[in-house]
């Protein structure tokens, strides 16, 4: 973990500021991105006041010039880009019938145009340098169906399809660039706060309430999944609650 370099997205809030914040203490270099600005200067001065690295950039990841652009200040701070870790994404689910279809657009504008507009950025580095290593942040509804989530678990399904494909292309190319997607369950974040539908989110506040987890638990296997050695890939982990709750 010493001296990576690592990007975040989606690092004002929950998982990826906790990520953050064990990751510098661990020694890296962290290149925060996230559409808040105040949240992420405040990160970047706790870390720092911690003794740890962090530089920070306002990130839209639905725009291609904003993930262009915090690569480029993660190479020119630090000269090179180790790991990105995708994981800006929103969960406004609700049934179909509801059709909030706002709501549809701006999930696939966020957790697959996000990832791919971020994958578009930092390919040509890692590929250039023979090496770099891509988490990404799914979740269990990229591996089951649930009511209510016919379009989050669709790009939460998409995720897990894209990194299996970048693990395999890398390993066919020879580019050596290792992957790793997370699926959590359930996490108490904000991400319940992104929900619009009243029912949707009343069951869902019902049921993390019950059987949520912490930021921290994602954080611990992200920097899992780096600490390993450079010849070994992690490629899928799912991280929730000990009781079955999906």
């Amino acid at each position: 973990m010493k001296d990576k370099v690592i990007i975040i997205t989606g690092a004002s809030s929950g998982i990826g500021e906790v990520t953050a914040r064990l990751l510098a203490a661990k020694g890296a270099k962290v290149v925060l991105g996230a559409r808040r600005e105040d949240r992420l200067k405040a990160l970047a001065a706790e870390i720092a006041a911690a003794g740890g690295e962090a530089v920070w950039q306002v990130l839209d990841v639905t725009k291609q010039a904003d993930n262009d652009a915090i690569v480029k200040l993660a190479k020119d701070t630090y000269g090179r880009v180790d790991v990105i870790f995708l994981n800006a994404g929103i969960m406004p689910s609700s049934p179909l019938s509801a059709l909030r279809t706002d709501d549809w657009h701006d999930m696939v504008d966020i957790n697959i145009k996000g990832v791919l507009n971020g994958m578009a950025a930092v390919l040509p580095v890692f590929i250039a340098q023979k090496s770099g290593h891509v988490i990404a942040t799914s979740s269990v509804a990229g591996l089951k169906a649930y009511p209510a989530a016919a379009v989050y678990g669709g790009t939460k399904f998409f995720l897990r399809d894209f990194m299996e494909i970048l693990r395999m292309e890398s390993a066919m190319e020879g580019t050596n660039i290792r992957t790793a997607t997370i699926f959590p369950a359930a996490v108490n974040t904000e991400l319940l706060g992104t929900i619009s539908d009243i029912g949707t989110a009343a069951g869902m506040a019902a049921l993390y309430e019950q059987v949520g987890i912490t930021s921290d638990r994602i954080a611990n296997v992200v920097a899992f999944a780096i600490e390993q050695p450079a010849d070994t890939n992690v490629s899928e982990l799912t991280v929730g609650p000990t009781v079955q709750a999906w």
